[in-house]
């Protein structure tokens, strides 16, 4: 596919001065919706990738979008570093448990600011967040925030952050290649019993690990999961058929519908690191696949995107694409453009 123009209108409208609103009614946001700072940390991150590879005349525009994202992140932070997730449109903390992946996403978005800032204020803030949240990464239990977090600390131990990340790193990894090891067995290359949402970003993590660590078998299991996962996100035409959410994966069973931008675009984002790695064609051409998804190369050929105002819906039904257009729909589309300009440049 050739490269598209991108615009970022739904994104700037989703967004108000506290942050991006979670829902949208059609392209219209849902303010009784509220916030979520998993959105504000997925939003910060796409602003990132962009300001490095969208047009001049982005770059103020994506710049104060990423300005009210960590402030969020800022205001979002507890005493002990941990993260509230769900606000009100009234800025009120709804009631909640503390989530992993919340804390994971925040730290990526973070590290990538602090590698990847417009500005060196910037770069503090994100530093001085980073910072607090670190020590609860030693209280992880779920294993998505592992792989997050295994990733945002590759990415500082890579950029050469003056604190050895090396112990954090290899105790996440370990959890993680254990994980597998209890799970996995004939016909099943997998983490987990069920295979549910956001599911690239284990492989995604285990690629980070073997990167800063060079243990083979971090890399045996990250491409073994990765494989096992594209061949079970394809459709008899060869399209992406990410695993629905009405009932996800299991031995024996696997839903079609719905099917949810950003598991297509956590896929992308793992082969894309499997390609860095490894340089095999076949996961850049998953990647390109991913991106072909949203296009119309899905199960009903019916595209998921507007790219007149960069809006994205929010699921993949067997009536067709839901027309509701929200944060996570919309941060998707964007980053896997931005995923897929990489192998433009190449």
């Amino acid at each position: 596919m050739e490269r598209r123009s991108v615009r970022f209108d739904h994104l700037i409208k989703m967004t108000d001065d506290t942050g991006i609103l979670e829902h949208g009614f059609g392209t219209i946001p849902r303010r009784n919706e509220g916030y979520s700072t998993d959105d504000q940390a997925r939003a910060l991150w796409v602003c990132l990738e962009w300001f490095k590879h969208g047009r001049p005349e982005d770059q103020q525009q994506l710049e104060r979008l990423a300005e009210i994202y960590i402030a969020f992140l800022l205001w979002a932070q507890k005493e002990d570093g941990h993260f509230h997730n769900n606000f009100a449109y009234d800025r009120s903390k709804e009631p909640e448990m503390p989530s992993d992946d919340c804390l994971g996403r925040c730290l990526w978005a973070c590290a990538k600011a602090m590698t990847a800032a417009p500005a060196p204020s910037f770069a503090m803030v994100a530093e001085s967040i980073f910072q607090k949240a670190l020590p609860q990464v030693d209280h992880l239990r779920y294993p998505r925030g592992w792989a997050y977090s295994i990733a945002a600390l590759g990415m500082l131990q890579r950029a050469g952050y003056d604190i050895d990340l090396t112990s954090h790193i290899q105790e996440l990894a370990e959890r993680l290649a254990a994980l597998y090891r209890r799970n996995s067995a004939p016909g099943w290359s997998w983490f987990e019993s069920e295979i549910t949402y956001s599911n690239a970003v284990l492989p995604w993590g285990m690629l980070w690990a073997h990167e800063m660590l060079n243990w083979t078998d971090l890399l045996d299991i990250a491409l073994s999961s990765l494989d096992f996962l594209i061949g079970l996100s394809q459709n008899e035409a060869g399209q992406i058929r990410p695993v629905g959410s009405q009932g996800w994966c299991r031995q024996g069973y696997r839903a079609l519908w719905d099917q949810q931008p950003i598991d297509v675009m956590k896929l992308a984002l793992a082969s894309a690191k499997a390609y860095e790695l490894t340089n095999m064609h076949k996961y850049k051409s998953a990647v390109t696949k991913c991106r072909n998804w949203f296009y119309g190369g899905n199960d009903l050929g019916a595209p998921m995107i507007n790219e007149r105002d960069g809006s994205c819906c929010d699921g993949l039904s067997a009536d067709g694409p839901n027309i509701n257009c929200g944060a996570e729909a919309v941060i998707s589309y964007l980053m896997i453009e931005a995923i897929y300009e990489e192998w433009i440049q190449h």
